[in-house]
């Protein structure tokens, strides 16, 4: 068996990194952190939906390839964001970008 992930995969998971910074970026520090995980996992959802969409297929759109990687997007984004986010100071930072356009729009 030789495995092969396309390239629509590859991106799919680089975008799994960087959502969490996304989610800190559209929420503030006082915004609860199960409204912050259902965010991360509304994006990654979309995010599993959309690389199935993109990836090329012989057999058609899979929805269980899709819900797969939800789920890999979901635990990429959730690890990446406790265990390299999170620790460098990242996640700190994008929430104080976040404060900052919360306070101007108010």
């Amino acid at each position: 068996m030789d495995p092969n992930l396309d390239s629509a995969y590859w991106l799919g998971l680089a975008i799994s990194v960087v959502l969490p910074v996304l989610v800190g970026l559209v929420t503030t520090r006082v915004t609860s952190a199960g409204t912050k995980a259902v965010l991360l996992l509304a994006l990654t959802a979309l995010n599993g939906f959309l690389v199935e969409f993109a990836g090329p297929h012989d057999d058609g759109y899979s929805v269980t390839s899709a819900v797969i990687l939800w789920a890999v997007s979901f635990g990429t984004g959730v690890l990446t964001h406790f265990g390299l986010w999170k620790p460098t100071g990242v996640s700190g930072k994008a929430q104080d970008i976040g404060a900052r356009r919360a306070v101007r729009s108010a």
